[in-house]
């Protein structure tokens, strides 16, 4: 039974480099990245509405970080663009926010 818990456990601690965001670069020790995700031909933006989905060492990720959640964070009905953020730090603690601006 310790065997099984100790494969167990290691199989978790290696599978903890799931903790990584998505972002257009990558940092193997920390990453804090933001950059554009989409763009549309509406041409106001006087509202920001954000969405965060967070993971703890790629073992539970919780959140809603998509493009509606923010939207509607902020009353949002025309977007003009999205943008987002990534964080991590050494795959123990991951965060992504999507900014969405608009009207």
């Amino acid at each position: 039974m310790k065997k099984i818990f100790a494969v167990i456990l290691l199989a978790g601690f290696l599978a903890s480099c799931g903790a990584y965001v998505s972002a257009p670069v990558m940092g193997f020790l920390y990453t804090d990245v933001k950059a554009p995700l989409t763009a549309t031909s509406n041409s106001v933006s006087t509202k920001v509405g954000t969405a965060k989905a967070t993971s703890i060492l790629g073992w539970v990720a919780t959140g809603d970080a998509s493009i509606e959640a923010a939207a509607k964070s902020a009353g949002i009905t025309k977007i003009h663009h999205v943008d987002y953020h990534s964080n991590a730090i050494l795959g123990i603690v991951a965060s992504f926010t999507v900014y969405v601006y608009g009207e």
